[in-house]
Order: C-alpha cells, then sequence, then structure tokens
C-alpha cells in the first residue's frame, strides 16, 4: 500500500508542474491575442467573445495592415484633396473613439506630405456603444452643407467628451456658420439615412470597429504608426 503511495505521489509530482507550464502558455496566448484587438474599438459583444475565445497559435500573428484590399466608395462624402488623386484613403471613422483621435494627426501628416497626391475621403462609423457619437456625425454633415467640414471635423476630435447637442451648436457658433440653419439641420437629423448608408457601406466593406482606413482599397485597421500608412502609399504611387 505504502508502494501504491509512492509511485501516485511520483506521479504526481510529474505531471503538476506540467500542468503549470501548459495552463501558463495558454494565458499568454489568450494576453498576445487580446492585445492585437485594443488599438481599434469594436462592438463590445464582439470584443467579449474574441477574448473569451482562444485561437489556434498560428492565427496569432496579425495580418499584416494592407494585405486584404475591398472596393470601398467615397460615396458623396467630405473629402480632401482631388478626387481624381492616384492615392485615395478612405477612413471610416467614429468622433468619440480614441483610437480614432490618434489617426487624427497622422491623417494630418498625410495631407501635409503628399498634398494632391492623395485624396482622403471621411466616412461616419459611429459606434453603438459611444453616447454622442451618432449626433456628432449628424452635426459634422450639417457643417459640411455650410462647407466648414473639415473645421468642424478638427473641433469635434479635440472635444471628445463634450458631444452633446449643446456643445455641438456652440462649435457651430464659434466656426460662424449660420446657427439657425446648423440647428434645423441637427434638431431634425437631416442627414440621418447619409450616416446610416456609411454605417451600411462599412459593414459591406467588412468594418467592425474604428479606425478602419483603405488606401486604393488595402485595408488598415486600428491607430497604425505613420509608417505603416506611408509605406503603403509610397507602393501605391509607384504603381
Amino acid at each position: 500500500m505504502s508502494e501504491n503511495r509512492e509511485k501516485s505521489y511520483k506521479s504526481n509530482s510529474f505531471w503538476v508542474p506540467v500542468a503549470i507550464i501548459i495552463a501558463g502558455v495558454l494565458i499568454a496566448a489568450a494576453v498576445v491575442y487580446s492585445s492585437k484587438i485594443n488599438d481599434t474599438d469594436i462592438d463590445e459583444s464582439l470584443k467579449g467573445a474574441l477574448e473569451e475565445s482562444l485561437p489556434e497559435e498560428d492565427s496569432l500573428a496579425p495580418a499584416e495592415p494592407g494585405s486584404e484590399v475591398v472596393e470601398v466608395g467615397i460615396d458623396d462624402d467630405p473629402t480632401y484633396g482631388p478626387k481624381d488623386a492616384k492615392v485615395k484613403i478612405i477612413e471610416f471613422s467614429d468622433y468619440e473613439c480614441p483610437f480614432c483621435s490618434r489617426n487624427v494627426a497622422t491623417m494630418d501628416k498625410i495631407k501635409e506630405e503628399y498634398k494632391d497626391q492623395v485624396s482622403l475621403t471621411f466616412r461616419d462609423y459611429p459606434l453603438d456603444f459611444h453616447e454622442n457619437a451618432k449626433i456628432a456625425s449628424l452635426a459634422s454633415q450639417c457643417a459640411f452643407e455650410q462647407e466648414k467640414f473639415w473645421e468642424y471635423y478638427e473641433k469635434l476630435f479635440e472635444n471628445q467628451d463634450a458631444l452633446t447637442s449643446s456643445n455641438l451648436k456652440a462649435y457651430a457658433k464659434e466656426l460662424k456658420l449660420n446657427e439657425n440653419k446648423f440647428s434645423d439641420c441637427l434638431d431634425n437629423k437631416k442627414y440621418e439615412d447619409e450616416v446610416e448608408k456609411d454605417i451600411a457601406d462599412g459593414v459591406d466593406a467588412g468594418v467592425t470597429g474604428t479606425p478602419a482606413v483603405f488606401i486604393n482599397g488595402r485595408k488598415v485597421v486600428g491607430a497604425q504608426p505613420y509608417e505603416v500608412f506611408k509605406k503603403i502609399i509610397d507602393e501605391e504611387l509607384a504603381k
């Protein structure tokens, strides 16, 4: 009996550290996978499901930015630069998304460096769990109606924590928009169909979070470093 207990003890002594090592590997894999989805705002339910599921080891490697090519249209949305530019950049974004705010400086740097070689089109993709994202999108379209979109866009991203209806009207006043026209536009949700179309087109293009940028259709997800965008733009200009 004593001999059996000793054998059992030795057997358990071997497997316990092995189990600990395996558990450690699984936890590390989950942490790596989770870190991949933290540079973009995605639907909370989807994010929870992703974090709870453990993928196969070979799926942990992130896709190369720009490796996926998707056909995306600019519709009649605000576009900076010539619409016939060789490189067309289309961004789906959310005014309350912190990663989208981080992307603004990157897009500004691209506009400054490449000038008329690129065009940048902004498309709305307000996420459901951002309380004021949609009304901010509606307000930016009202500013676009008065040819002040880019100034208003900058104002919204500078004030992400203050995007209530009264805030949005105050920004319109600061930028010297026609206040009555702007208020009527916002209060009546004049451009709701336009925003919904952007969302639908984003879904069709495979957008699940923000920011999502397409450079001549090459998809870049999340607040990536400037160098990532530059590499893809230069490759497209060289074609």
